[in-house]
């Protein structure tokens, strides 16, 4: 199968609270013959880190993903569909949902901010998607609760934090086995870009590094063109590394980053015990953050705020 060096010529859809349900009516349509969702979110960057005393670094990116998307908000989510051999429906193919979100009320970094100054961000405190208005459409689009379906992310820890947020209307689960439990309920069948990349020869870097040893053309930053990029990143892997053939038992289901605490149908879900590097993401913790003498994670309420940016507005 031949891929393209570019990503597809196909549109972008923003979507805002006055289009939402006729969008999805589409939607419904759409994912019957392109199964495959690529999916990314845009979120307002990383206000807090966790304090506690860890079992390994991916238990600690667990924490730092619960921290930060108990309270923030999601910007964007953007996916796009294609079918079995990477194609795209068109003249659209990827829906940007915007959600409702208001920079002198809401928590966020400025610099995330910044970055998505271009994307209509002022238009999204009057006509952005309630979450809960979003979660009910998702709910019923044939995209989650179903194991036809199989998604394409890069890094996505955060990414399904946040849609797990979205469609349980509540915070993350204090541990890693239940956030896994959900993510098996709602997503049966996922795959990582960048899980992937470790059994690529030379690929390595975040989704704009990737793009360039892949000869893909990433277009702007916002959700719909990144999720549009990972779904074209995953089939011109499969085609170069992986004779277009992805081992399911060895690849399925397995989140970069974090550990080995579930399963998703037959597949294991778990990552590497490094720690990841996606762009935004913070540091490894230091040795001391992991030591016994800090505080220990007992239960949801025990986690602290042990730093906040001073740009929090």
């Amino acid at each position: 199968m031949a891929v393209s060096t570019t990503v597809p010529e196909y549109g972008i859809q923003n979507v805002w609270a006055s289009n939402l349900e006729s969008e999805f009516r589409k939607i419904r349509h759409i994912v019957q013959k392109y199964p495959y969702v690529a999916m990314d979110t845009e979120f307002p960057g990383l206000v807090a880190r966790p304090t506690g005393n860890y079992r390994s670094n991916a238990d600690y990116q667990y924490q730092l993903i619960r921290c930060n998307v108990d309270v923030l908000k999601p910007i964007q989510v953007g996916i796009t569909f294609m079918d079995g051999e990477g194609k795209s429906p068109s003249p659209v193919s990827t829906w940007q949902f915007n959600c409702k979100f208001n920079p002198s009320e809401d928590i966020h970094t400025k610099n995330s901010v910044d970055l998505l100054s271009h994307s209509d961000i002022d238009k999204k405190q009057e006509a952005g998607i309630e979450v809960n208005d979003l979660a009910e459409m998702l709910m019923t689009s044939g995209i989650v609760l179903c194991d036809k379906v199989k998604w394409l992310t890069f890094h996505s820890g955060f990414d399904f934090g946040y849609l797990l947020k979205i469609l349980t209307n509540a915070n993350l689960p204090a541990e890693e086995d239940e956030f896994f439990e959900l993510l098996k309920l709602y997503c049966p069948k996922i795959y990582d870009v960048k899980y992937l990349m470790d059994s690529c020869k030379d690929l390595k870097g975040d989704l704009h590094e990737v793009s360039e040893q892949l000869q893909l053309e990433r277009r702007g930053h916002p959700a719909g063109s990144d999720s549009l990029l990972t779904g074209a990143a995953f089939f011109k892997m499969r085609e170069m590394f992986f004779e277009d053939n992805i081992d399911d038992s060895k690849y399925c289901g397995r989140l970069y980053g974090l550990g080995s605490y579930g399963t998703i149908g037959d597949c294991a879900v778990h990552g590497p015990s490094s720690t990841p590097t996606r762009e935004g993401d913070s540091p490894q913790p230091s040795a001391a953050a992991l030591s016994p003498s800090s505080p220990t994670i007992e239960d949801e309420s025990s986690v602290s705020w042990v730093e906040l940016y001073i740009d929090i507005y």
